[in-house]
């Protein structure tokens, strides 16, 4: 069910091209299979092996951050990428996990039966509200970071698609809801922190964050989610449920023509997106040493949706190169330019999206694609005359 299989003609019927030879075809075949492989293990031992060894510490605490937004990538490279759905509310599973990871990591840090200080502020007396209480479990923290997006994003995602919402419909829905959670967060300082956020944590999970080593640790743990949220959407990109998204997102009528219920194909990848931003949501926090509205709100998940623009949403690695870049370009500027560095930061956006539409993943092709037309220009020539 392949759309792109140049072999293939309009009746389907799939006729090979006596021009390649048998080692082309294998070579492709294997490109095809495990390049990707390869480079997602090139990627591993670049983030796990040669960073830590050439970066200083506060270095590599911001390649940390940017681990957290390419995990987010992955997800919505999934979901729009392959599945056509233009999710804009990224924010909003992102806050899921930072906020259970947030929670987990202030009870921790103010010991056993302590009540977070800003709470202590507004009334000394007032005991710990309901919800925070399972959040003293380390077990329950980790569980929720994945169980609450697959609640949140199946309960929605259900509604959504079986009413076949699309289109930007659907990117107003859900960037409506990013723009909501960080309201209501703001809303309520007694409880969430309000705008200033939840902060000034000192352990994960038993170990000192004031500790380097330990902070290193904490990065090895986002670069290897990063790899495995990799390996998860290579896998799922090459399976049967791969094809059915891409049949999906380009012929959603065909595949329901065929006996499939797109619904339940893009809920499948919905919700998935949904648990990666959950999971980068969750170490951003002990990496970023806070969590706010800002994080979460609408201008953090359009900034979540360029990283996949910008790198090639389509492609395996386009999200993660898309958002390490914007990362790194976030910071760098920040340092040198601190007021006019998002106007360089969104100028480079535009002139990348319009010069290469599919993002800087599609520059390998266009440049092979532009060296082959000139090779082929001289004997077309030729033979024209």
């Amino acid at each position: 069910m392949s759309t792109t299989d140049p072999e293939e003609t309009a009746g389907g019927t799939a006729v090979p091209d006596p021009t390649r030879s048998g080692r082309q075809l294998s070579l492709g075949e294997f490109g095809r299979n495990w390049g990707s492989l390869i480079g997602i293990g090139v990627l591993a031992v670049v983030l796990l092996l040669v960073a830590p060894a050439l970066l200083s510490d506060f270095r590599l605490n911001n390649l940390g951050k940017y681990c957290c937004w390419a995990i987010v990538a992955v997800g919505i490279g999934l979901a729009w990428g392959r599945g056509g759905m233009l999710v804009m509310g990224q924010g909003v599973f992102f806050a899921l996990g930072a906020y259970a990871m947030a929670m987990h990591l202030t009870l921790e840090s103010g010991g056993p039966d302590s009540i977070p200080v800003f709470m202590i502020l507004y009334d000394p007396l007032a005991p710990l509200p309901a919800f925070w209480e399972p959040f003293r479990s380390g077990a329950f923290t980790i569980i929720s970071i994945v169980v609450a997006p697959v609640v949140v994003a199946g309960i929605l995602g259900f509604a959504i698609f079986k009413r076949r919402v699309k289109g930007a419909y659907f990117a107003i829905l859900s960037q409506a809801l990013a723009v909501a959670l960080a309201y209501l967060i703001g809303g309520t300082i007694k409880l969430t922190g309000g705008d200033t956020g939840l902060s000034d944590f000192k352990f994960f999970f038993g170990y000192d964050l004031n500790d380097p080593a330990n902070k290193q640790f904490i990065y090895t743990i986002v670069a290897g989610l990063l790899v495995l949220c990799l390996l998860i959407a290579w896998q799922l990109y090459r399976s049967r449920f791969g094809e059915l998204l891409v049949a999906t997102r380009d012929a959603e009528e065909r595949v329901r023509f065929l006996g499939h219920d797109p619904a339940n194909v893009k809920l499948v990848a919905f919700v998935s997106a949904a648990v990666m931003a959950s999971i980068g949501g969750a170490m951003f926090v002990p990496i970023a040493g806070i969590i706010s509205p800002k994080e979460i709100g609408a201008a953090a998940s359009i900034f979540m949706l360029a990283g996949a623009a910008f790198g090639g949403r389509a492609s395996l690695f386009g999200p993660v190169l898309g958002a390490l870049l914007l990362g790194y370009g976030r910071s760098t500027l920040s340092e040198s330019i601190q007021d006019g560095w998002i106007y360089i930061l969104a100028l480079m956006f535009i002139v990348v999206t319009l010069l290469l539409p599919n993002g800087l993943a599609s520059l390998p092709r266009r440049i092979s694609g532009y060296v082959a037309a000139r090779r082929s220009a001289p004997a077309t020539r030729t033979v024209t005359s």
